[in-house]
């Protein structure tokens, strides 16, 4: 019996074409690429500097070459978290992700054996969201869509959004939930811990307003992944039950414990540990992790298939997590492996 393709699921793109796009439509925060060598170079967007910027975020042989050395056989494209840009004009923000979802759509309709793609969406304007988000899933064929921890400074559990909800509910999109300005930044300046513990940070803050808002008891169908493992939330479940017995600020919105939530969720396998990717499985089933990378990012890495099957887990929760699961969300069937040679 074949074993289910390998599938990338936190990948991110931005080509010089798309970035050409970009700056046609708003000059003053169209991504710019500089300082560039064969390793890379420093992406502008804005006052946003993202230095490195791997090569391989936006040259696609360079990318290719990389997925045949860490054995992706599938990659799911998403925007660079630097072009969120929920801070600008809701307008010129869609009008952005318009572009970069179409372009990530024409990857995979040029590349439909290596890639698939979700969206990014203008989370500033719920409505609008909620409109990008049903257009790249119905007309452009991505999966879903990548979305910010917060929106300039309101977590995930802002009424407003409720539209983005029941819409990614109603469609099965996966959306994949990403930090993006880290919280306590002025203390988290010195030694990276900005993305060490700033991204994590982010992460679990994203979740834990999900789950106590109530949105994921009210949406129990909604497909989404938190990146780096989960942050810390996986990790604290006993500490979030025990203040929902505890503390009536937890059970204000949340008829039933915690833990029914945050099962609900799932996890990538970016933890750079075995011991924490068999606590993910061990606690919340294989079928709730799913292999990503962060390419092509510094804080990620190509060994994650490795990663998977050195950690000591069962066959059958290998392949439930290197791909079985996102097989099932992505409808990815039997063309996609001959097309690879599996």
């Amino acid at each position: 019996m074949n074993s289910p393709l390998s599938i990338d699921v936190h990948a991110h793109i931005l080509t010089e074409d798309m970035m050409a796009r970009m700056r046609r439509e708003a000059p003053d925060i169209g991504p710019t690429l500089g300082e560039v060598d064969a390793e890379g170079g420093v992406l502008k967007v804005g006052d946003i500097v993202q230095r490195p910027f791997p090569r391989g975020g936006w040259d696609l042989d360079r990318r290719f070459a990389d997925l045949d050395i860490a054995g992706f056989d599938l990659q799911v494209l998403s925007n660079c978290p630097q072009t969120f840009l929920y801070d600008r004009e809701a307008a010129l923000t869609a009008a952005l992700c318009e572009i970069q979802n179409e372009a990530i759509a024409e990857l995979v309709r040029r590349h439909p054996a290596r890639f698939r793609g979700i969206a990014t969406l203008p989370m500033q304007d719920p409505a609008r969201a909620a409109d990008e988000l049903r257009r790249a899933v119905t007309r452009l064929g991505l999966n879903g869509a990548q979305i910010g921890s917060h929106i300039e400074g309101r977590n995930l559990d802002d009424p407003a959004l409720e539209p983005v909800w029941a819409t990614a509910d109603e469609l099965g999109a996966f959306i994949l939930i990403h930090p993006q300005k880290p919280a306590a930044g002025e203390r988290s300046r010195e030694f990276y811990l900005k993305n060490l513990i700033g991204n994590p940070l982010e992460t679990t803050i994203a979740g834990a307003s999900l789950v106590f808002s109530g949105v994921l008891e009210r949406h129990p169908g909604l497909r989404i992944c938190l990146v780096h493992g989960g942050g810390f939330l996986p990790f604290q479940l006993g500490r979030m039950v025990h203040g929902w017995k505890e503390r009536p600020e937890c059970r204000r919105f949340l008829k039933e414990s915690p833990e029914a939530s945050i099962r609900r969720l799932h996890f990538d396998t970016l933890t750079h540990f075995g011991p924490a990717l068999r606590y993910l499985t061990d606690t919340f089933g294989a079928d709730h992790v799913l292999l990503g990378s962060d390419y092509p990012f510094d804080m990620g890495t190509l060994e994650g298939v490795r990663q998977v099957r050195a950690a000591g887990l069962t066959a059958d929760d290998e392949a439930t997590i290197l791909g079985g699961t996102a097989s099932r969300w992505l409808g990815v069937g039997g063309e996609e492996r001959k097309a690879v040679g599996a």
